[in-house]
């Protein structure tokens, strides 16, 4: 397995890099360039994210340019389903990006039509916006986040009628269980074809916590044919025991998601998060992206090595073949 190709759902580079003493090479986040290359990840997805609040279409906007530069960059190219494997792109990371959190485009306080502009001029820089999360731990003017109860509110079903035809998917990472019903109602009571996927995700009857997935909403998204992208970070994992990982594995297989299950590890700066007493957030086990050959290894000593290239790369292709 050890050349087994990669592709990883989320990171938080891009909003690393707004730092202007950050570097791509820099290892003190574990999605920088040099561990991404020893884990042969060929497609990073590179979360736009912004904090609901002040200047957050700020923050954004900053980060689809910085996007738009890493792709002139020679170490990346513009990742698409026909050219990971060319061979001009074989010591290259290919890269999409995704927005976290929707603030990242509209504020609180904005016309929605100036963040709909906001959104565009994002998907401009970046030529690809793969998925949109429409909030974060909070709520927002769209819904309910992972540590709210709010559902979809009116500017969040504008939001879905305004990517309806876009070719975005709607990410769940970050959503009450309450906005996830909701959109699942509102894309079918509309008849949308909205793709839908949890990206950093794990399962919550294995590990109790409001960023994971119940099985209501996990069974909904693999019956739609959509991806749980494993999340690496221990509070999601089981804070004590690293190899749980896979038993988050196993019960998405038992839930049906063979085909839906995908990496999603997180990779973010957290050295100077100030909940110090979830220092370090990864198990050495998981601690970046050059885990990702060991990973695969005990996956296909655990079940099998089609499961390999499913998890690692294949569930994700699928995904972004229909999407395009």
């Amino acid at each position: 397995m050890k050349n087994t190709i990669n592709i990883d759902l989320h990171c938080d580079l891009l909003y690393y890099m707004l730092n202007p003493d950050a570097t791509i090479d820099d290892k003190e986040i574990g999605c920088s360039l040099p561990y991404l290359k020893e884990g042969n990840v060929k497609l990073q997805v590179m979360a736009i994210y912004a904090g609901t609040g002040a200047n957050s279409t700020k923050y954004g906007l900053q980060q689809s340019q910085l996007f738009s530069k890493l792709i002139k960059n020679d170490q990346f190219f513009l990742f698409n389903k026909d050219n990971y494997t060319i061979q001009e792109n074989e010591n290259r990371v290919g890269v999409i990006a995704s927005i976290e959190n929707a603030s990242a485009f509209c504020d609180e306080n904005e016309i929605l039509d100036s963040g709909f502009k906001n959104l565009e001029t994002i998907i401009e820089n970046t030529q690809k916006v793969l998925y949109i999360g429409i909030t974060h731990h909070s709520e927002n003017r769209f819904g309910g986040g992972n540590n709210a109860t709010a559902g979809l509110k009116d500017d969040g079903k504008v939001l879905l009628d305004y990517i309806a035809d876009k070719g975005i998917a709607i990410d769940l990472a970050h959503t009450s269980d309450q906005l996830a019903h909701d959109i699942f109602n509102y894309i079918d009571k509309k008849g949308y074809s909205i793709p839908i996927l949890a990206s950093h995700s794990n399962y919550r009857a294995i590990y109790k916590n409001n960023r994971n997935l119940p099985d209501e909403l996990a069974k909904e998204v693999i019956k739609r044919k959509g991806l749980i992208g494993l999340n690496f970070i221990k509070d999601y994992i089981d804070l004590e025991h690293p190899e749980r990982l896979y038993e988050h594995i196993q019960y998405g297989l038992d839930l049906g998601g063979e085909d839906c299950i995908a990496y999603g590890a997180d990779y973010f700066y957290w050295k100077e998060h100030p909940e110090t007493s979830r220092h370090p957030f990864f198990f050495p086990e998981h601690s970046d992206a050059s885990v990702y050959p060991a990973i695969n290894r005990e996956i296909e000593e655990r079940f099998s090595a089609e499961l390999v290239e499913k998890i690692s790369h294949k569930n994700a292709l699928h995904f972004i073949e229909r999407i395009w």
